[in-house]
């Protein structure tokens, strides 16, 4: 592992890159944020290109071709647009937004080597297959500002969803969970500090704060001893024992709002995460946007760039390969052996997602949950419920996002089979109504999506590879969330546009 140690000694770059490959993106950029390197805001110092740029040269924008039509590759055809540059965007897909992928009813969903599966969802049901929440520091919603995307509000926590894992006889809600975490960890502090075993850290007046916040932050009073609180939302009985609080092994769970990526509350656009894709698709201009069309050869040359694509080819000034760099890296050309070989560097990460459409709104009549997330140890990881749509007549939940090694299993099967699992598992939590209120389903394995192939990228390293490909080559230039700290989140894949956007457009006006 690549940068991992240092003289035999685990370095903080190595440490993130083992939580990357174990836990994933959501792991590791947690861990970036408790070792303080991972950002809650991201720089609004950017000054985007305009046409009276050139008003003084004389001359318009260059021509650019930009592969792919994800989030990236839209970002800079949007911002070059609205300076003038002639912009043309080739999409291998036949629809635009790459991991921005909202399904409704009539899409098809093939997999490579694979079945194709139809979404029969009902009137007005939706499923984000694939970014799903975003963050108030996000410059995604400056883009949804500007673009004129509405937006609500996405319940990111809530006390009322579940928690379940193998150390507990029954789902629990998560307040209930939490309430006795927090209480038994306060009552043992605070048994520490009353014993002097904290002596030589504290002076008294820091005894008599923390054991003043103990009281107040696990409910255990001035005897500073749990025995429940009302925070649990029960009205019978007392708390479980300490061994069987300890035994949930629920660590993760009372702190994953704590990471930096994490809130609440997120926000989502109504009506579907693709509204910002299908605003940026307007901004930029269909008549400049070709689907099914991937890239079959790139070639450098000193005026220019050429892309031949199936169907034909394009000449331009300069190239934005905003394409995942694992399938750019197999695109035939004369890019540089470094930069093919920084390329293959990073490696695609596993990921899927269900949707499950209901006939009712269960979750909120009977279990009275409204948005959030349960979280669990089984292979489905996650139970998301809808922040929107309440009350109404039916709804769909995303009844597992899993990643890592429970993705590639899930993966693996038809999607039947994918469906009959992961309702096997959240009955588990929901009982028998998870499976009988069902009315339809759409499953979706990232690492199986042609043309994208993962659901985003690891790094090894944020040294060699990754500092390479900010530069061009020649005249090709790389844009994508796997380019910034900011993996796996679409606000990534803005900053990154913005970054080479910035690049491209100092060296043309140098050169004009």
């Amino acid at each position: 592992m690549s940068g991992a140690t240092t003289r035999g000694t685990l370095t903080r770059r190595g440490l993130l890159v083992g939580l990357g490959a174990a836990g994933g993106a959501g792991a590791m950029y947690a861990a970036m944020g408790a070792l303080g390197l991972a950002p809650d805001r991201q720089s609004t110092d950017y000054a985007p290109p305009r046409a009276s740029d050139f008003a003084l040269r004389g001359r318009a924008g260059a021509k650019v071709v930009i592969l792919g039509a994800g989030v990236a590759g839209l970002a800079c055809a949007y911002e070059l647009g609205r300076a003038g540059y002639d912009c043309t965007v080739l999409e291998a897909r036949d629809h635009v937004g790459g991991r921005n992928r909202t399904l409704r009813h009539g899409d098809r969903l093939p997999e490579i080597a694979g079945e194709t599966q139809e979404a029969k969802f009902g009137e007005g049901i939706y499923f984000n297959a694939g970014p799903g929440r975003i963050a108030q520091w996000m410059i995604t919603l400056d883009y949804c500002r500007d673009l004129g995307v509405p937006i609500e509000v996405f319940v990111n926590e809530n006390p009322s969803a579940y928690v379940y894992t193998s150390g507990m006889a029954a789902p629990i809600r998560a307040r209930t969970a939490r309430a006795d975490t927090y209480g038994y960890l306060s009552e043992l502090l605070a048994k520490a500090t009353n014993e002097g075993a904290l002596d030589r850290r504290l002076t008294g007046q820091d005894k008599e704060l923390l054991l003043d916040f103990l009281s107040a932050f696990g409910d255990i009073g001035d005897r500073y001893a749990y025995a429940g609180s009302e925070r649990r939302g029960e009205s019978t009985g007392g708390p479980p024992s300490l061994s069987e609080v300890l035994g949930y092994r629920i660590g993760r769970t009372v702190s994953f709002g704590l990471a930096y990526d994490q809130a609440m509350p997120m926000f989502q656009p109504v009506g579907g995460m693709d509204a910002i894709v299908t605003r940026l698709v307007d901004a930029v201009g269909k008549d400049r946007i070709r689907t099914s069309a991937p890239a079959e050869k790139i070639t450098n040359r000193p005026d220019g760039v050429e892309v031949a694509y199936k169907g034909g080819s394009v000449r331009a000034d300069y190239c934005i390969a905003a394409l995942p760099p694992n399938v750019l890296a197999r695109v035939p050309g004369n890019l540089d052996r470094r930069t093919v070989d920084a390329l293959s560097t990073p490696k695609p990460a596993s990921a899927g997602k269900i949707g499950l459409e209901y006939r009712s709104r269960w979750w909120e009549s009977d279990d009275h949950i409204y948005g959030g997330v349960t979280e669990t140890d089984l292979d489905i990881s996650h139970i998301w419920y809808p922040s929107h749509g309440f009350h109404g007549r039916s709804g769909l939940v995303v009844g597992y996002y899993n990643t890592g090694s429970d993705a590639d299993a899930y993966a693996r099967l038809k999607h039947a089979e994918r469906q009959r699992r992961a309702l096997d598992q959240g009955m588990k939590i929901h009982g028998a109504k998870y499976r009988s209120a069902l009315a339809s389903s759409v499953s979706i394995a990232w690492q199986r999506q042609p043309y994208i192939e993962g659901a985003w990228m690891a790094w090894p390293s944020y040294e060699g590879a990754f500092s390479l490909l900010q530069k061009p080559d020649g005249r090709v230039y790389f844009a994508g969330d796997w380019l910034t700290h900011l993996v796996a989140w679409q606000a990534g894949a803005f900053e990154s546009a913005r970054n080479v956007v910035t690049q491209l457009h100092e060296r043309v006006l140098k050169e004009s």
